[in-house]
């Protein structure tokens, strides 16, 4: 039997393809229809619909509040890049790193060879004579500029 927190998921990744635009969905009301509690919608969303998996997730409080979740498209791997770059934050561990460059590898934007290299070049060893504190803000910034590359 599938867990809970994979049919919640299956359920909003099958609204979503029935749209181009995204979908709104109210926390509540979802957690009423799968009999749990609103937490646990929380957590589908919040780790199963993320940028790094190719999603936009926006929440509104307030007023009946709502959840907002859109597909990035990457049909056009320019704006799939250009997500990613605007969704990252002032810095990057190298695991979440690595994960991006894993899913560019599988959605056919950068190749093997290509990961192989921006990881090596990202990596803590690369990056070892940068302090602790400050390293993980340094490789951000050099992963942003190799992806605006390979987008001009």
């Amino acid at each position: 039997m599938a867990r809970l927190s994979d049919v919640i998921e299956d359920f909003i990744k099958a609204l979503l393809k029935e749209t181009d635009t995204g979908i709104e969905i109210q926390r509540n009301e979802l957690a009423t229809y799968f009999k749990c509690v609103p937490s646990q919608i929380n957590y589908v969303i919040g780790t199963r619909f993320t940028a790094e998996k190719g999603y936009f997730v926006e929440s509104k409080r307030g007023g009946g509040g709502y959840i907002s979740i859109k597909s990035v498209s990457i049909k056009k791997p320019y704006e799939y890049l250009m997500h990613i770059i605007l969704s990252m934050g002032d810095e990057i561990s190298q695991q979440s790193a690595e994960i991006y460059l894993n899913n560019f590898v599988d959605y056919n934007i950068i190749t093997k060879e290509d990961s192989q290299i921006i990881k090596a070049a990202i990596s803590n060893g690369a990056l070892r004579k940068v302090d602790s504190e400050k390293r993980d803000m340094v490789r951000v910034d050099i992963f942003k500029n190799i992806m605006m590359s390979m987008i001009v």
